[in-house]
């Protein structure tokens, strides 16, 4: 296995959640617009041929997530005073976090541990979730259909469960609840969600040809592009719709495993820079200095959340148009930035 030759260490300097300098990227030519600062940008690139067979994902976006904590209280702080998310409290052991006209992204839960509980994907109906239910179970993985109860926790029409290779539970649903209310950001802060979804993830995986099947061949995932951390550490990014990536893992040992870091995208770089200066005022720990990537081109840095788990949050990140998207490989994730110092 890969993550067997990878030292945590060596994880821990080359993950930009994580922290670490870097020079310029060296990538595979390609004809490119880029974007200006606080603006997205649309790459474009050869054509990229396709047959006729492939599979079009049924997968429209990253949905929500349910997140374990110790302390409630502390998320709310967090998630609404720096980064402005409007909070919706369900009772002292429950939060939920809302970004946009949905009526929660992130659903924050009193546990004895922190971490992560699920990750829900959106699908575009009723046929899209059960069809994709039953291309997982034709290739030998348990799913659960929930029923109303189970769906109404989640305010969403429907749902089913499974567990990903390394336990991780995954949802698929349709149908999440819009709030009559308008969403109101503490901060000011307008969140780039939509068809787009909430975000994406960065999961730290055992097996990268199990997960590479999960979620390009069953789940209909599109490849972005690679990143070459360190010798034997490489990143993998995926889409299922233009944002650059919703999904993206690496192989890594034991201790490392599992989701490394979520991100946010907003609207405008004021937002970026004003959260900046809260989490440089002490409000939260900074895990990596503001930065640019490289193959998103995203303008962000990282913070810890109250969970452990880190945070990116950041703007102008590239769109995909998968007409034209070549897919290329880069030998370092950022451009400049994300150091480990915070400096």
């Amino acid at each position: 296995m890969v993550c067997q030759r990878v030292e945590r260490a060596e994880i821990e300097h080359c993950v930009p959640a994580l922290g670490t300098d870097r020079s310029q990227a060296r990538v595979l030519p390609r004809h490119t617009r880029h974007s200006r600062c606080g603006s997205r940008s649309l790459r474009e690139t050869t054509p990229q041929t396709k047959d006729k067979g492939d599979n079009v994902s049924t997968v429209v976006g990253l949905g929500y997530l349910i997140v374990n904590t110790t302390d409630v209280e502390a998320w709310r702080e967090y998630a609404c005073d720096v980064f402005g998310l409007q909070g919706v409290e369900l009772g002292p052991d429950r939060l939920l976090l809302r970004m946009d006209d949905k009526s929660y992204r992130l659903d924050v839960r009193k546990s004895e541990v922190n971490g992560f509980q699920a990750v829900g994907w959106e699908v575009s109906s009723a046929a899209d979730l059960e069809a994709l239910a039953g291309t997982l179970e034709a290739d030998g993985i348990a799913v659960t259909r929930e029923g109303v109860e189970a769906a109404q926790d989640r305010q969403v029409s429907g749902l089913v469960r499974f567990s990903d290779p390394d336990g991780q539970v995954v949802e698929l649903f349709y149908g999440l609840k819009k709030d009559k209310n308008r969403f109101v950001s503490p901060t000011g802060a307008r969140f780039s969600t939509g068809t787009n979804g909430l975000g994406h993830v960065f999961q730290l995986v055992a097996d990268e040809e199990a997960f590479r099947h999960l979620y390009l061949d069953l789940l209909g995932f599109r490849l972005s592009d690679y990143i070459d951390f360190a010798p034997g550490f490489t990143g993998t990014f995926t889409h299922c719709n233009p944002r650059h990536h919703s999904f993206a893992y690496a192989a890594a040992p034991p201790p490392a495993r599992g989701i490394n870091h979520i991100m946010f995208e907003v609207e405008e770089l004021d937002s970026v820079g004003r959260a900046y200066d809260c989490v440089l005022g002490g409000k939260a720990v900074l895990t990596s200095s503001f930065g640019k990537h490289s193959n998103d081109e995203m303008l962000s840095f990282y913070s810890q959340t109250p969970s452990g788990f880190a945070l990116e949050y950041g703007t102008a990140g590239v769109l995909i148009d998968d007409a034209t998207w070549t897919p290329a490989r880069y030998d370092v994730p950022s451009y400049w930035g994300h150091s480990r110092s915070g400096g």
